[in-house]
């Protein structure tokens, strides 16, 4: 019956409240014990059992929801894709500005191997190939870009020609997948109490010490980019306070898809939150698989600082219309980053190829993005997630404002 009692208030507490004790258990843990690397598997079976999920979530959600959409949602993806696109624009820009005021430069003495895209015509190759990539392969790959494809496909296939008992039954298998990763989800503060484990077990606080100066320059720049510009673009749209939207995405999504790494894994909670916010079914299950694929503001952080940060290293003078075009090249490229924990980082070398830089430099820049990527990473992947919810809601937002004044 005790056992019982604790079950029950543990399941009747907060999310958040759960995921913060599974947080601290798993940075004890990670101090006092990191011998105990069994409890790390927590974390990579939730991880996994998320990416497993998520991406049959999202092609059905997709076709699903343009199947039965109302013809009243162009100007919510006109705008949410703007925003999107300004944001990562934006971030980049403001990375641009940091480096030039607080400049950092890099140790590179090792050469790595490896290899990135060397321009952005391989990164567009890259968008159209995988969107025409075998569907079914698509999803056992987590081929974002190609799921949306065809779903999109799909969808508007059965917009004209499905029957509604068609329609209704892709509607219920969504529901069905929709729960499944609902209880997915009550696993996430176990999931996160092994990830942090193995976080601090093994690399500790050393990553602020041996890269603290490139560390603060990234989270800074992203910070700014979240809390100054992004806050900036939904008030000029909605003309209304956006900070209470804005912290609930950093607490709700944010703070998950910190420690999941993963802007992927993140959309099931990223749905979940746009329900409990009233947005609309139809839009958000696209909006929200659209921005894990092309709002990725942190990537285009990651992507400008670390470039910069080469240039600076190897003695490279940058322009301020070398900066700018840099700024766009990181905004594209950024669009096609994977959504999986360090996926920004084989861009660089497409960054650096604009200033001549060899490829054996530039990935040494990789290599030290990966070493700092337990911090650099995780708080891309926050900023990138939460900006999905905060800019989809946005959008929606506005779209019923304006209905309101018709």
């Amino acid at each position: 019956m005790k056992t019982t009692s604790i079950f029950k208030r543990w399941s009747e507490m907060s999310l958040v409240l759960r995921i913060l004790i599974g947080l601290i258990i798993g940075t004890v843990l990670g101090l006092v014990a990191p011998q105990w690397d069994g409890i790390s598997i927590l974390g990579l079976v939730f991880v996994s059992a998320l990416k497993a999920i998520a991406p049959i979530l999202v092609a059905v959600l997709v076709a699903a929801s343009i199947a039965k959409a109302s013809s009243n949602l162009g100007t919510r993806f006109r705008m949410v894709i703007s925003q999107y696109m300004l944001s990562t624009f934006l971030a980049a820009m403001c990375a641009v500005a940091g480096s030039f005021l607080f400049p950092v430069t890099l140790q590179l003495n090792e050469m790595v191997d490896g290899a990135g895209p060397s321009g952005l015509t391989d990164v567009f190759t890259n968008l159209l190939t995988n969107m025409v990539t075998n569907p079914m392969m698509s999803i056992s790959q987590a081929n974002y870009i190609g799921i949306l494809f065809w779903a999109i496909l799909i969808g508007f296939a059965l917009k004209l020609k499905g029957s509604k008992q068609t329609i209704g039954i892709i509607h219920d298998f969504s529901e069905v997948i929709t729960l499944t990763v609902k209880w997915v989800i009550q696993f996430a503060p176990f999931g996160i109490m092994g990830l942090v484990f193995q976080s601090v077990s093994e690399s500790g606080l050393d990553v602020f010490t041996d890269y603290g100066h490139l560390l603060l320059l990234l989270i800074g720049c992203m910070l700014v980019n979240t809390l100054v510009f992004n806050p900036l673009i939904s008030f000029l749209v909605l003309r209304r306070n956006p900070y209470p939207l804005l912290f609930t995405c950093l607490k709700e999504s944010g703070l998950q898809a910190f420690f999941t790494r993963s802007s992927a894994a993140n959309i099931p909670i990223n749905m979940n939150l746009c329900k409990r916010l009233g947005l609309e079914e139809d839009f958000y299950s696209v909006s929200i698989p659209l921005g894990a694929t092309i709002n990725m503001n942190g990537a285009a952080v990651t992507i400008t600082v670390m470039t910069l940060a080469v240039t600076h290293t190897v003695g490279i003078d940058v322009s301020f219309s070398s900066a700018l075009f840099l700024s766009i090249i990181a905004t594209l490229g950024a669009c096609g980053t994977s959504g999986v924990a360090g996926g920004s980082l084989l861009l660089i070398p497409m960054a650096c190829s604009f200033f001549n830089i060899g490829n054996d430099i530039a990935m040494q820049a990789v290599a030290i993005g990966f070493i700092i990527g337990v911090i650099q990473d995780s708080m891309e992947t926050a900023v990138n997630s939460s900006g999905d919810v905060f800019f989809t809601a946005t959008a929606d937002y506005y779209a019923k404002k304006k209905k309101q004044t018709l």
